[in-house]
C-alpha cells in the first residue's frame, strides 16, 4: 500500500472510533443545550482524529509524542470537568463522558498504528457499554450481596491460587495434578454459575420451557425435583409439559458435556459427538411431542427452582475432592481391572455427577485409555445421570405420570448405544 494511501486509511479508522462513541454520548445528551454538554459526536469525531494524528506524527517526533499527547489531553479533560462542576454547581459528579473521551483518543491512537480491526471493535464494545446503562444498573440492583461476596471469593482465589499450584502430577500413578483439577473446578462452577445467574434473574416468571432451559445450565437435577412436584399437583395432561421440561433440561446437560470435552480433550469431540448428536434429536423430537400433545405452557406455572450458590467455595472444593477421587479410581480400576472396569466406575459415578467422570475421562483419553473407551463411559454416565433423574421424577409425582418419561430415556439412551455402536 502506498505510503499516503496507509495514512490515509488510519486517520479515516482513528475518525471511525470518534463517531461511534461521539454517536451514542451525542444521543444521550440530545436533550442538553448546546453549552451545557462536555462533549458531543464532533468533539469524539476530533478526539479520534487527534489520536490517529498523534500516531502518525511518531517519525518526526519519536515515541515520546504517545505519552505527551496523553498527558496533554488528559489534563484537559480534567480542567474541562473540574470548570463544568464550578460553573454549574451540580451535584453530578460522574465521568462517564470524560472517561470516554479519554478511551476515545487512546482508540484513535490505536489505529493510527494500523489496529484497525482492534481499535474499531473496542469502539463498538464502548458503545454498547454506554448505551446499555438502564440495563446494567437494573442488574445490579437485583443482585443480591451474598452472590457479589461469593463471586470474589472463587475469583481471588483462583486467579490468585491458580498460578500458583503446580502443574505436576501427585499421589498412586501421579494421577492429582492440583493445577489441572482446580482449573477444572473454575470451568465447572463458571457453566454453573451462568445458570445460576440466568435462572435468578432472567427465568423467573417465564414459564416452564424457558425455565427448564436455563436451569438446565446450572443443575438438571434441580429442574427434575422442581417440575416434579408441579406434576404432581397438575392434571395428567398438564404433567406431560414438566415431562418435556425435564427431557429439555438433560438436553441441555448434553451440550454442557460437550463444552467441558471441547476444553478438555477436544481430540475426543470426534467419535463422542455423534452419541451425544443421536441423544440430543431424540430428546428434543420428544420433547416435541409432549409440548404439542399435552396442555399449552401459558406460564402460569413457573417452577420454583431450588438451586445453591455453585461459587460457594465449600462447594467448589467439594467438586474438585469428587474430581480427584474419581481420577485416581479410574486410574487405579484401569491398572487392575483393564476398560471394562471403567464402565462399571461410569456408571455408579453418573448416579452422582456427570461433570466429573467426563472431565475424568476425557483427560485420560489423552494417554491412558481409547477414544472409544472413554466415550462410551461418558455416554454410560449421561444415561445413569437421566436414569437417576427419572427415579426421582416417578418417586415425587407417582408412577402413573412418570410411565411416558421412563420410555423416553430409555428410547433416547438406546439411541445414544445404538450409535456408539453403529458408528464410533
Amino acid at each position: 500500500m502506498e505510503p499516503q494511501l496507509d495514512i490515509i486509511w488510519k486517520l479515516l479508522a482513528s475518525l471511525g472510533v470518534g463517531l461511534l462513541i461521539g454517536t451514542e454520548r451525542g444521543w444521550y445528551g440530545r436533550t442538553e443545550d448546546e453549552g451545557d454538554r462536555v462533549a458531543g459526536i464532533r468533539t469524539f469525531s476530533l478526539t479520534g482524529l487527534l489520536g490517529g494524528i498523534t500516531a502518525s506524527l511518531i517519525p518526526f517526533g519519536g515515541e515520546l509524542m504517545i505519552p505527551l499527547a496523553f498527558l496533554a489531553f488528559t489534563a484537559l479533560v480534567i480542567a474541562s470537568y473540574i470548570y463544568e462542576i464550578k460553573i454549574n454547581e451540580s451535584d453530578d459528579i460522574g465521568i462517564t463522558t470524560e472517561v470516554a473521551l479519554i478511551t476515545t483518543f487512546v482508540l484513535g491512537i490505536w489505529a493510527g498504528l494500523g489496529q484497525y480491526a482492534e481499535a474499531l471493535g473496542s469502539a463498538v464494545a464502548v458503545m454498547a457499554i454506554l448505551s446499555l446503562k438502564p440495563i446494567l444498573h437494573k442488574w445490579l440492583n437485583k443482585i443480591e450481596i451474598e452472590v457479589i461476596y461469593a463471586g470474589i471469593k472463587l475469583l481471588v482465589i483462583s486467579v490468585i491460587l491458580l498460578p500458583l499450584l503446580p502443574n505436576q502430577g501427585y499421589g498412586p500413578w501421579n494421577t492429582l495434578n492440583p493445577y489441572w483439577i482446580w482449573w477444572m473446578v473454575v470451568l465447572i462452577s463458571g457453566l454453573s454459575f451462568l445458570g445460576y445467574i440466568l435462572v435468578k434473574y432472567a427465568g423467573e416468571g417465564k414459564g416452564t420451557i424457558l425455565t427448564a432451559i436455563i436451569g438446565g445450565l446450572a443443575s438438571s437435577t434441580a429442574v427434575t425435583i422442581s417440575l416434579a412436584q408441579l406434576s404432581k399437583q397438575s392434571h395428567r395432561d398438564k404433567s406431560r409439559l414438566f415431562l418435556a421440561g425435564i427431557l429439555l433440561a438433560s438436553s441441555i446437560m448434553l451440550i454442557r458435556v460437550f463444552v467441558e470435552v471441547s476444553v478438555v480433550n477436544r481430540d475426543l469431540l470426534h467419535p463422542l459427538w455423534i452419541p451425544l448428536a443421536a441423544m440430543l434429536i431424540i430428546s428434543l423430537g420428544c420433547v416435541g411431542w409432549l409440548y404439542f400433545s399435552g396442555d399449552a405452557d401459558t406460564g402460569d406455572d413457573n417452577p420454583d427452582l431450588d438451586l445453591g450458590n455453585p461459587l460457594q467455595l465449600k462447594t467448589a472444593l467439594q467438586f474438585g475432592a469428587l474430581l480427584g477421587v474419581i481420577l485416581i479410581l479410574s486410574t487405579a480400576l484401569k491398572e487392575w481391572f483393564g476398560d471394562q472396569s471403567i464402565y462399571l466406575l461410569a456408571l455408579l459415578s453418573g448416579l452422582m455427577d456427570v461433570d466429573a467422570i467426563t472431565l475424568s475421562l476425557s483427560k485420560m483419553a489423552q494417554s491412558e485409555i481409547s477414544d472409544a473407551v472413554a466415550t462410551l463411559g461418558i455416554i454410560i454416565s449421561v444415561i445413569s445421570n437421566t436414569l437417576v433423574k427419572a427415579g426421582f421424577f416417578i418417586f415425587i409425582a407417582g408412577w402413573k405420570k412418570s410411565m411416558e418419561l421412563l420410555w423416553l430415556i430409555l428410547m433416547i439412551s438406546a439411541g445414544g448405544v445404538f450409535s456408539f455402536w453403529v458408528f464410533v
